[in-house]
């Protein structure tokens, strides 16, 4: 079982920045597919954006794009998910969340972090 940890959550003004990190228990993640997801109160979790560990290819919806970014640290097995002018509707949970290739489900998650963007 895959173990994520993730860290980084805060309260920020509109128009800040934070970055999420997302510590991986694995040990190679090259057959891993890496997502950040988030829940805000009331709503279901929704995507937000993944990253293919192998060659790095991402994705993002189409709200956070042009403002957020995922990258990843082989060496530090680490995920980030740096947020630039966060807006209110960023406010959430988000969770980093794995799951292989040939898989069409997450089925590895974190607990989640809180992210807060006052106006």
């Amino acid at each position: 079982q895959v173990q994520l940890v993730e860290s980084g959550g805060g309260l920020v003004q509109a128009g800040g920045s934070l970055r999420l990190s997302c510590v991986v228990s694995e040990r190679s993640l090259y057959t891993y597919i890496m997502g950040w997801f988030r829940q805000a109160p009331g709503k279901e979790r929704e995507f937000v954006a993944f990253i293919r560990w192998t060659d790095g290819n991402t994705d993002y919806t189409d709200s956070v794009k042009g403002r957020f970014t995922i990258s990843r640290d082989n060496a530090k097995n680490t995920v980030y998910l740096q947020m630039n002018n966060l807006k209110p509707d960023d406010t959430a949970v988000y969770y980093c969340a794995a799951r292989q290739f040939g898989t069409s489900s997450y089925n590895n998650w974190g607990q989640g972090t809180q992210v807060t963007v006052s106006s």
